[in-house]
Formats: C-alpha cells, sequence, structure tokens
C-alpha cells in the first residue's frame, strides 16, 4: 500500500521550542541579506523592462523570496538546483552574480549565457544551478535526472526540482515522481504554489486541495509549507535534505507562497482584487517577517540593517548599469556553443 503524504503543519516556524530559534543570526540575517536582493533586483528589471531594455518574457519572482532563499540554506556544495521560467531568484540564492544575470536579460554579452539565452536560459555549473526552462514541467524530468547522476555516482548530492501549482498536473511531473521512487532517487519536489497559474486559480485548475500529497500513490512523503517564513521552509527542507541524504528516496514539499506581480510583465493580474494583494504584503511578506525576527528576537541595530540594504541597493544599481554599457554579442557568437564536439 502507498504510503500517506506526512503533512507536518506550520505556523510561524520561527522556533524549535519556546526561547529555542531553530535559526541563527548569521543565517537570518544571510537570508534576509539573499531575499532583499532578489526584491530589490526584481524590481529594477522590471524597470529596464518598461524601458525597453528587457525583450521577450520576463517572469518576476517578488512576493516568493523566502523559498528558495530559505531552501538554500539547507544545500551544500554539489546539491544541484532547475528550476522554471521564474527563475531569476533562484540564480540569486544560488550565488550567481546579479552582474551577469542583469546582463544576460539585457541581451549583452556579458551575461551567462553571452546575451543569446534571455531571461529562461541561464546556467552555472559553477553554483550548482542547471536552468530556468521554459515548457511547463519539463524541468522536472531534468532534476530527476540529475538526482540519478547522483544516485549512479553515489556522491550523496541531492536535487531539487522547482516548479508550480500550475504545472503540478502535467504529465511528465507524474512520470518523474514514479522514477524517483522506483529508484530511490535523491530528489525533493517543490512545489511553489502561489496561488495562480497563466490567470488561473489553483481552485480551478486542481481536484486536489493539498498538492504535498501529489507523490502519496508513490510512497513518496510530503508536506505543506508556510513558503512567505524564510523559517520555516528551512526547517522544512533540512528534514527533506536529511531524508534524501539518507538513501530514502525523494521527497515533496508544497510551499505555499504568493507572488505580488502578474504571471509575467504582460499580465495585468486582474483576476486577483488589489487588496488580496495588499493584504499579503501587510500581512505576510517574507522580507518585513525576517526584518522583525532580526530586530526583536536577535537584538539586531537597525544600523545594522541599513548597511545590508545600501548593500544590496549598489549591487543592484551595478548590475543595472553593466547590463546597459556591457556590448552586445558579435554575431559570430551564432556559431558558438552549437555543437560539442567529443574527443
Amino acid at each position: 500500500m502507498a504510503e500517506t503524504a506526512a503533512r507536518v503543519p506550520r505556523g510561524k516556524g520561527a522556533s524549535k521550542g519556546a526561547n529555542q530559534p531553530s535559526i541563527s543570526k548569521e543565517q537570518l540575517t544571510r537570508a534576509y541579506r539573499d531575499m532583499l536582493l532578489i526584491r530589490r533586483f526584481e524590481e529594477k528589471a522590471g524597470q529596464l523592462y518598461g524601458m525597453g531594455l528587457i525583450g521577450g518574457f520576463c517572469h518576476l519572482y517578488i512576493g516568493q523570496e523566502a523559498v528558495v532563499v530559505g531552501m538554500q540554506l539547507c544545500l551544500k556544495p554539489g546539491d544541484e538546483v532547475i528550476t522554471s521560467y521564474r527563475d531569476h531568484g533562484h540564480m540569486l540564492a544560488t550565488g550567481m552574480e546579479a552582474r551577469g544575470v542583469m546582463a544576460e536579460l539585457t541581451g549583452r554579452i556579458g551575461g551567462y549565457s553571452k546575451g543569446k539565452g534571455g531571461s529562461m536560459h541561464m546556467f552555472s555549473r559553477e553554483k550548482g544551478f542547471y536552468g530556468g526552462h521554459g515548457i511547463v514541467g519539463a524541468q522536472v524530468s531534468l532534476g530527476v535526472g540529475l538526482a540519478f547522476s547522483n544516485w549512479y555516482r553515489g556522491d550523496g548530492a541531492v536535487a531539487v526540482a522547482y516548479f508550480g501549482e500550475g504545472a503540478s498536473n502535467q504529465g511528465q511531473v507524474f512520470e518523474s515522481l514514479n522514477l524517483a521512487a522506483l529508484f530511490k532517487l535523491p530528489c525533493i519536489f517543490v512545489i511553489e504554489n502561489n496561488k495562480y497559474g497563466m490567470g488561473t486559480s489553483v481552485e480551478r485548475a486542481s481536484a486536489s486541495r493539498d498538492l504535498s500529497k501529489n507523490g502519496s500513490p508513490w510512497g513518496i512523503p510530503g508536506e505543506q509549507v508556510n513558503g512567505m517564513d524564510v523559517v520555516a521552509v528551512k526547517e522544512a527542507g533540512e528534514r527533506a535534505v536529511a531524508h534524501c541524504r539518507a538513501g530514502n528516496g525523494p521527497y515533496l514539499l508544497e510551499m505555499k507562497t504568493y507572488r505580488y506581480r502578474g504571471h509575467s510583465m504582460s499580465d495585468p493580474a486582474k483576476y486577483r482584487t488589489r487588496e488580496e494583494v495588499q493584504k499579503m504584503r501587510e500581512q505576510n511578506d517574507c522580507i518585513e517577517t525576517a526584518r522583525k525576527m532580526l530586530l526583536e528576537t536577535f537584538d539586531a541595530k537597525e544600523a545594522d540593517l541599513k548597511v545590508i540594504d545600501d548593500e544590496v541597493k549598489a549591487i543592484v544599481q551595478d548590475s543595472a548599469e553593466f547590463a546597459q554599457t556591457s556590448p552586445e554579442p558579435d554575431e559570430s557568437e551564432l556559431w558558438t556553443d552549437v555543437l560539442l564536439e567529443s574527443r
């Protein structure tokens, strides 16, 4: 009989005990800085898109920062990450440089794919980031492939495959769950449930009201997590990583999160009210929650947080300037990175 998905209710996720935080001040400070960097970077990307400096598609990660930042706190060098087209935040969280990401968005030679990939096609093997992918759900199968390679080599690494609730009902996703469970692959499936696909609420698109149970037919344990709380994400991520590293097979996390902007820059998001978005911003914002915890639980100083704020602003401004001054790729670049000849 298939094992029922284990669900662990999450509250604020801020402590193990009454007075024992499950995250250190250093970790939370890092998380705050990384989430703020993603937020400010995405805001700047939105501005450049509006100015016509970024072409094509552009899917912003604003509001969902706690998911990828919390998960990164649980990973180590050698682990791998793969995701969909809402990917800039994942790149920055894995340590890719803001300059290279922004330059790629503007199609410049200084970008991670030399200006030829754009928003959805940036990679960094050095940072363990294996791309954002435009085909809905396709990256999940690739993530299982990464996990398979880790299992085959026995290197102890885990692969994290991110996808949205809109992709959770794609056929290849269920095929991937089956294969991962069959071989007990070290793969963490992360559903970033931000409530809305491309204009459609999850309630209208999925018969399941608990996506953490999607792995149940194959005995994959899963849990729902408050994806707007970086500490709750970290706690759940640690359980998932420990499960995979111990050779127990895959794990599934449904992150209940929210995006403040439209599906993409061309989406006016008329399918929800401004009041709904504003309520989420005021009551559940992941950055403000982390900021409050730093000040109240760890006695951080406003001046110290101001230093972080200024550092982030400088990084983002520098990335924007670099992205606009870096040359466009030469025509000869059309012929590079096309064929890999074996030796």
